[in-house]
């Protein structure tokens, strides 16, 4: 069907002995798939464009159905070419998945028990996948792409996709039933603050309390649970710093994207299969220090870089942000006090506590509801110290009111009005009085 210079090509057929075949089984949809997949080159394959690709598979689908006398309807035939061709391509079923902008994360628990989240609410699909084998292959392409490998020995693995969407995969015999795959999509529409205002996330004083901690160099830390929209919260305050600055980003797998000209990209490397080369985010943020920042932005504090991000945002890297886990503004202090203790056991909690209060300024808390709604719930100067306990102020928590009778929350921000301990700050940036036109606007 397909000559030399073809787009797709053939793989040769290999010589077997003349022997009467048994015909196939009438249902054949699997020994299709696997006939059709022989007949095409996959090194060849790749370099297709899609519409070409899915055409011509097509066209050998019609011409084996016609030659085994299969009764295939049309429509059976495209939807066989679109899975085969996808599976081509490195995504298989998730392919539709990935093209639904209503979608912002997939779930493969399983072959058939596959979830998606749609406007903060899960619900199952009836995509599925031909056997745990098939996940596997999908699977290692996609971590295959970025350089990082998955197999049993090497069973979990963060990666990304071209577009920026976050992947996590774990293999058995960590995930007993079957291997499992997470995504979480880079949305094609990027959020600024005032779309996160027209979506509910929070109010026009709130964002542009947001916009002034930007726009004044305050150290800002992101808190929230998974999906809570920490990382959309980052890449839209971010949109704030100065386009004359040179911006470092540290992440374990690349999902920001900086519209600024002078921003410098890292990421973390795994170790090889010999256990050696690899690089942490520890090790990066050691390194971003020696590139003359003028602010460093780290994805998400999860270990003992936490000290070293203390560091630079008390050694004159002013602005940084970073995202962490954690329930509260006060949880998320916690959290990084004892991320610092990870690495360093000895040193006394009271000096860690020091470093966190000439450190951060600003804590911003994120939430999904329980109406999947994504809000800001909490804005938190760090003061001071008070003892052994490091004192806060909370600048504009989220009261809660009612929930409607479709379901929605609704609420108010409250503040206590007081004057920030980075009010000389804002004055050096000429926003000390945007700040309180803001406080009252919250």
């Amino acid at each position: 069907m397909f000559g030399k210079r073809e787009i797709v090509g053939r793989t040769p057929a290999p010589e077997e002995p003349q022997q009467e075949t048994p015909a196939p089984p009438p249902d054949i949809p699997i020994s299709l798939r696997d006939r059709v997949i022989r007949e095409i080159d996959p090194s060849v394959a790749v370099t297709v464009a899609p519409d070409v690709l899915r055409r011509q598979i097509e066209e050998i689908i019609h011409g084996i159905a016609n030659e085994q006398r299969m009764e295939l309807s049309g429509r059976e035939q495209s939807r066989l070419a679109e899975d085969i061709a996808n599976d081509m391509t490195g995504y298989g079923p998730l392919k539709p998945l990935l093209m639904d902008e209503s979608i912002s994360d997939i779930m493969v628990n399983g072959p058939a028990n596959i979830y998606v989240e749609r406007s903060g609410k899960l619900e199952r699909v009836a995509v599925r996948f031909r056997d745990n084998d098939h996940i596997a292959a999908v699977a290692q392409k996609i971590a295959a792409r970025v350089g990082r490998r998955i197999d049993e020995s090497s069973p979990m693995v963060d990666a990304r996709l071209p577009d920026g969407s976050r992947v996590n995969v774990i293999f058995p015999p960590l995930a007993i039933d079957s291997p499992c795959i997470s995504i979480r999509k880079f949305p094609t529409h990027r959020f600024d603050l005032a779309g996160m205002v027209v979506n509910g996330t929070m109010t026009p004083g709130v964002a542009r309390l947001l916009e002034i901690a930007a726009r004044a160099r305050l150290n800002v830390l992101v808190s929230g649970g998974t999906g809570s929209g920490k990382t959309t919260l980052l890449n839209a305050m971010s949109r704030f710093i100065d386009h004359s600055e040179r911006v470092v980003t540290i992440e374990d797998a690349a999902e920001l994207q900086l519209q600024q000209p002078h921003v410098i990209r890292l990421e973390t490397r795994p170790p090889s299969l010999e256990g050696t080369g690899q690089v942490t985010q520890r090790d990066l943020l050691r390194n971003a220090l020696r590139m003359r920042p003028d602010r460093i932005i780290i994805g998400e504090v999860r270990g003992a870089e936490a000290f070293d991000m203390l560091q630079a945002m008390n050694t004159g890297h002013d602005g940084s942000i970073s995202t962490v886990h954690a329930n509260s503004a006060r949880d998320a202090l916690t959290r990084v006090e004892n991320m610092v203790q990870m690495g360093h056991v000895n040193l006394p909690s009271r000096a860690i506590r020091q470093q966190i209060v000439g450190a951060l300024d600003v804590i911003v808390q994120a939430e999904r509801m329980r109406d999947g709604q994504r809000r800001i719930v909490q804005i938190a100067e760090v003061v001071s110290m008070e003892g052994e306990v490091i004192t806060t102020n909370d600048i504009a928590v989220f009261q809660f009111q009612e929930e409607t009778a479709q379901g929605r929350i609704t609420g108010h921000y409250q503040s206590t009005m007081a004057v920030p301990r980075f009010k000389s700050r804002l004055a050096y940036f000429g926003l000390d009085r945007a700040w309180a036109d803001s406080m009252r606007e919250i």
